[in-house]
């Protein structure tokens, strides 16, 4: 049984898509997380973020996994746990560009495709109802309005201790937004047999239990 979560950037994607996960019994999959990893490894290594022949020319040397610590999502980079590596601005700006080259894409595809052939998923990202996962039993488009997408991951900044404006997380929002929607590779859009639940003003508890119903209603 596959379950696809698309969205934009801090749709709540993630959280929501493990939590779901856990109370199906499912393996949560987060393919953001592997596009991340890749773009930590061209940050890491000096690599132009423009330069995609470059890129591809490099993915000969990365090995990206995924794996489960009591329950919870690792991703492996290489053999080295990177799960809270990953998580910058700076990281996700870059995975973004990443995530545009075709063959980056391609790169990842066997994995995430591989998951679900032997396993019952939830799996969230940009592409997987209208690309990875094509066929999945339910599909669901995750969103919130910009400011509020914004205004979630400002304060998980804040937590963390990181020093950044609210203002230069929403305008990096709106641009990861532009970039995600408007790349020529797999682009961010709900799939036609998507249902859009869109979280704008709703808690995180509430949202949860509109996803769980929601997909126990499909299954």
């Amino acid at each position: 049984m596959s379950v696809a979560i698309d969205g934009p950037a801090g749709a709540g994607k993630s959280t929501i898509a493990r939590e779901v996960a856990k109370r199906l019994g499912y393996v949560y999959v987060d393919t953001g997380a592997m596009y991340r990893a890749i773009g930590l490894f061209v940050l890491e290594n000096n690599i132009d973020i423009n330069d995609s022949d470059v890129i591809v020319s490099r993915l000969d040397e990365v090995n990206v996994e995924l794996g489960h610590v009591d329950g919870v999502q690792h991703i492996y980079l290489n053999g080295r746990d990177v799960s809270d590596d990953i998580r910058s601005t700076e990281v996700g700006m870059a995975a973004s560009r990443v995530s545009a080259v075709p063959q980056v894409r391609t790169f990842l595809l066997d994995l995430q495709r591989n998951i679900a052939k032997t396993k019952d998923v939830v799996m969230d990202g940009r592409d997987i109802g209208t690309v990875i996962l094509p066929d999945a039993k339910v599909k669901i488009f995750l969103t919130a309005s910009a400011e509020e997408r914004a205004r979630r991951r400002y304060e998980e900044y804040m937590q963390k201790g990181d020093d950044i404006s609210f203002e230069k997380v929403l305008a990096t929002m709106k641009k990861r937004d532009y970039d995600d929607s408007t790349r020529a590779a797999s682009p961010l859009k709900q799939a036609d047999d998507a249902v859009l639940v869109d979280t704008t003003g709703k808690k995180l508890k509430d949202s949860i239990n509109i996803i769980f119903d929601l997909i126990k209603e499909l299954i």
